[in-house]
């Protein structure tokens, strides 16, 4: 029965971040305030109440309708806060967590991996919007990742020197994106991805982004030939987010490994 409680508890935590990356993936690439600021219709403006916000609830009870100025509200709303909750809930079961008894290691495990899984979907959300890599949010992952590496190290007595290697070379990144580029006032998309891709190598280890590349290149290729075909546009392949591909399929192949490793 706690183990049940648990788990609802779960889907519940993720329909709640889930509504938090509508927010994140609107107001991130318009440089607006995510934390202090209160949430309010992008129609009318109105700022919206507790009740107005309950992931889920809300949207069924006012009838997918701004309560103020009655203007529809787009429904992928709905859909990343219930897909949030099943994707936080799938990746707790991958790992058969349980709360009675409690596993220190897999809670924590839990715990980063959500924490991972929730900072990507804010970065998948941005860039199939903007085709942009959302810096500060890969600062967020750094973060969640370094602290993870200190449990592992201090608690779990695990070798992290492959970490401590891929921190380094972030490092190296990071200083050649705000020193260099950022001095020429460009921004390149292309080092958000080799960023991105540092940290999923290092929270997926490398068979996991191996998966992960080779399922998102054989999906770009899949969407460009059918882009081709259906719409004719020649020039899709110019504007494919990469970042949203590879963040899809890394989130699909963690869990399915997560799986892998239950059952053997």
């Amino acid at each position: 029965m706690e183990n049940t409680i648990f788990y609802i508890l779960i889907f519940i935590i993720g329909t709640l971040f889930g509504s938090f990356s509508t927010l994140a993936v609107y107001r991130l690439p318009k440089h607006e305030n995510i934390t202090n600021k209160r949430s309010y219709c992008p129609n009318c403006n109105h700022k919206l109440k507790f009740f107005d916000m309950i992931p889920v609830l809300s949207y069924i009870f006012l009838g997918g309708k701004c309560r103020y100025c009655k203007k529809k509200i787009r429904i992928r709303y709905l859909v990343l806060e219930l897909l949030m909750g099943t994707v936080f809930l799938v990746f707790a079961l991958s790992i058969n967590v349980k709360i009675y008894p409690i596993n220190i290691s897999k809670m924590a495990y839990l715990i980063a991996g959500l924490l991972y899984v929730a900072g990507m979907i804010i970065i998948a959300g941005i860039d199939k919007e903007n085709r942009k890599i959302n810096k500060p949010v890969l600062v967020y992952e750094i973060v969640v990742l370094s602290i993870y590496m200190i449990y592992l190290y201090i608690v779990e007595n695990a070798n992290i020197y492959r970490y401590v290697i891929y921190l380094v070379i972030l490092l190296a990144v990071f200083l050649i994106d705000g020193f260099i580029l950022r001095k020429k006032k460009r921004e390149s998309y292309v080092l958000g991805i080799i960023i991105l891709s540092i940290i999923q190598a290092v929270f997926s280890y490398s068979y996991g982004y191996f998966l992960t590349v080779t399922i998102a290149l054989l999906a770009i290729s899949f969407k460009t030939l059918l882009m081709k075909i259906v719409k004719k546009d020649e020039e899709y392949y110019k504007r494919i987010p990469f970042g949203y591909f590879l963040i899809i399929t890394n989130i699909i192949t963690i869990i399915f490994i997560n799986f892998l490793a239950l059952n053997n």
